[in-house]
């Protein structure tokens, strides 16, 4: 059963509808108590990364959050700025992360890119696949929708599992034992989001 969490932020029902059609066991999670009927966990999420952090942490969700997928094991995918709460901290606010992948949010260096507009990285883009995970397995010429000016930087090389050129190389996809991330948006990547969604329910 997959939890997808519902702080107030990210686009919870395009992810229940994609597993809806996969006839995959999805719903959204708005407690606590929630949480804990689920095997895996979806974290959505838009906008600022502090704004998002707060949200998280209003929400009552996050201690049982983290038990469940640092104590118990359970697969957690960050969605945008999702992914972006994983690490541990980001250029674009002042509260802390979550640690689970140690790493910053850095901003795109705007002096990198020739033509305008350089931010934010919106439409799609192609991901090479840097190292092999399950998340990625059987996606033929992946090409995902982004939408952000910010970018994680892990401290492990090996937690980079996807890769995306804009103004350079940037980590657009990570993974660290049980917890996994996506700059990206599958849930608006068409096919290849879809494929991804099922991967994960499938890890």
């Amino acid at each position: 059963m997959i939890a997808v969490i519902d702080y107030g932020l990210g686009n919870v029902q395009a992810f229940l509808d994609i597993y809806k059609r996969l006839n995959l066991p999805a719903y959204a999670a708005k407690s606590a108590e929630d949480l804990n009927g689920a095997s895996r966990f979806i974290l959505p999420g838009v906008g600022a990364f502090d704004w998002a952090m707060q949200s998280l942490d209003n929400s009552g969700m996050r201690r049982t959050l983290e038990h469940l997928v640092i104590k118990e094991g359970m697969p957690v995918l960050g969605v945008c700025v999702g992914m972006q709460m994983l690490a541990n901290r980001s250029d674009e606010g002042n509260l802390g992360g979550l640690g689970w992948i140690p790493g910053e949010i850095k901003r795109f260096d705007e002096a990198n890119f020739e033509q305008l507009p350089h931010l934010p990285h919106m439409g799609w883009n192609d991901v090479a696949v840097a190292q092999n995970n399950p998340l990625l397995e059987n996606i033929t010429e992946p090409q995902f929708y982004f939408l952000h000016s910010y970018y994680f930087e892990p401290r492990e090389t090996t937690c980079a599992i996807g890769v995306t050129e804009y103004g350079g190389a940037f980590t657009s996809v990570v993974a660290k034992d049980n917890i996994y991330g996506t700059q990206f948006h599958p849930e608006k990547s068409h096919h290849w989001g879809v494929n991804l969604l099922k991967n994960f329910a499938e890890l």
